[in-house]
């Protein structure tokens, strides 16, 4: 079944790349394909240093690297991170033919993973081949559509207690208020765990694991977790907390502290051909995973959300208003869905613009052709949607945000692989459906009753594991 998936997602590929030809200009399109060439050295390049490459310069300003690098070099760029050959694409049937024409033939990139095997370990996230395989089937169940339903109810009801507790006039720090909301959804729909009182220190040293680990991104050379630089001792100190978490959710479980219908105790029942359980140290990697990914992304999507309605009154007035016609004065609920399509389009404006997954990245596990060229083993190639998303070929006036351009054709227009807030393929995004009814709901539960306030301090779109803020986060809080 996977593979007549995977057949038909190419023979749609096709169709799409044949639809789509008459619109893009042929200036802006990758090199058409040509007889293989002998490696990399046929690409274009920015100027790199010896040894190091582009390292330095990708690592100080990775968005405007790519930026420049895409707008004087083309679809196809090839740099290097210090021993790392790599290729930039950006053109969505460059991206296509990686992850869904051949993506058994790619990983995710060692540059990159190498770093965060301490917190992630061989979770759904980082996991490769058939092992990744045995584990998507087993967490799928939790995003079917009637769990889902179960869902909504839960993260309404843990929203209108946040903002019970706001103040007409108060300050606060919007990506704290958004990341422990959907810290305490997270954890309670998907393991049934309360964890209100550890949402400050685990989001503490979250924080920590992920600043030790944009650090490393500078480095030309890897230093391995045991060697006690402060560093390291900052970021194992921060893994420890997380696992104590993870130890104390899998015990209450076990304990019998919570009900058999959640994901976890679905982990926990599961046996391999041999009748054997989840080894415990399988059983913390998809854990912390699932609750370390399943809120980090869509926190930072509300975040980025919130500061664009507060720079477009306009919009959000007219959100407020479409959340009053759908709902009345009720807290909104799953079946409500449907009709906050304004409040949908709001959120996919905001992806569009500050997509929390700005990039991934894969690495050629045999020799293989992307664009005509001849790619490498070992060859890591980025995607990043950040530039996607701003491509004027795929969205007219890209740097303006608009939500109305989601009301009509625009996505089925689009080529497959120009809008990736979710990624694509046999890898996208197990949980994309319960992020964006999320995000609906949160949007809407708080658009009702509040306006939200920045200061004249914007902030700066950083990019580490995700898309960060960083700089004028304070906003104030105002009752409609």
């Amino acid at each position: 079944m996977l593979a007549s998936f995977l057949e038909g997602l190419g023979s749609m590929y096709m169709a799409g790349a044949i639809a789509a030809a008459s619109r893009v200009d042929p200036a802006h399109v990758y090199p058409p394909p040509v007889a293989a060439r002998s490696a990399l050295d046929a690409l274009p390049s920015p100027p790199g240093r010896p040894l190091v490459g582009h390292l330095p310069d990708f690592a100080r300003d990775t968005l405007g690297f790519v930026e420049a690098a895409a707008r004087e070099h083309g679809d196809m760029v090839r740099f290097r991170l210090g021993r790392w050959e790599a290729v930039l694409l950006n053109h969505p049937y460059l991206v296509e033919e990686v992850l869904v024409r051949d993506p058994w033939n790619w990983i995710k990139h060692t540059f990159f993973w190498r770093h965060v095997g301490a917190i992630f370990g061989k979770g759904l996230l980082t996991n490769e081949g058939q092992p990744w395989l045995h584990q998507r089937r087993l967490v799928q169940p939790a995003f079917r559509h009637d769990r889902l339903e179960a869902y909504a109810a839960t993260m309404v009801d843990y929203t209108l207690r946040r903002i019970e507790r706001w103040e007409d006039g108060a300050e606060i720090d919007v990506r704290a208020e958004m990341t422990s909301l959907t810290f305490e959804i997270v954890a309670k729909v998907l393991f049934d765990a309360d964890v209100a009182g550890d949402v400050a220190e685990i989001g503490a040293a979250f924080d920590t694991g992920i600043e030790e680990i944009g650090r490393r991104f500078r480095r030309p050379i890897r230093i391995p977790d045991r060697v006690p630089t402060p560093g390291n001792l900052r970021y194992r100190r921060s893994v420890a907390r997380m696992d104590a978490l993870i130890e104390r959710i899998v015990a209450e479980h076990r304990e019998g502290c919570a009900g058999p219908d959640d994901l976890l105790s679905d982990l926990m029942a599961a046996r391999d051909e041999e009748g054997r359980p989840m080894p415990e140290e399988q059983l913390r990697d998809e854990v912390i995973t699932l609750l370390l990914a399943g809120h980090e992304t869509t926190a930072l999507a509300l975040t980025w959300t919130w500061w664009l309605l507060a720079r477009h009154p306009g919009v959000d007035r007219r959100l407020a208003d479409a959340v009053e016609a759908a709902v009345g004065s009720g807290a909104p609920g799953v079946a409500d869905v449907p009709r906050l399509g304004y409040v949908e389009h709001v959120v996919k404006e905001s992806m569009r613009l500050r997509p929390p997954a700005y990039s991934f990245g894969r690495e050629a596990v045999e020799p293989c052709e992307v664009g005509g060229r001849e790619i490498p083993a070992g060859t890591t190639v980025f995607v990043f949607p950040w530039l996607l998303h701003r491509d004027v070929r795929w969205f007219e006036k890209p740097l303006t945000f608009d939500p109305d351009r989601w009301e009509g054709e625009l996505e089925e227009s689009l080529p497959r692989a120009a809008y990736l807030p979710f990624g694509a393929g046999p890898r996208i995004c197990v949980g994309r459906h319960f992020a964006m009814i999320e995000a609906v709901l949160i949007v809407a539960t708080i658009a009702a009753r509040w306006r939200i306030e920045w200061g004249p301090a914007d902030p700066r779109p950083f990019p580490s594991i995700t898309l960060r803020p960083t700089g004028g986060l304070t906003a104030r809080l105002r009752s409609r």
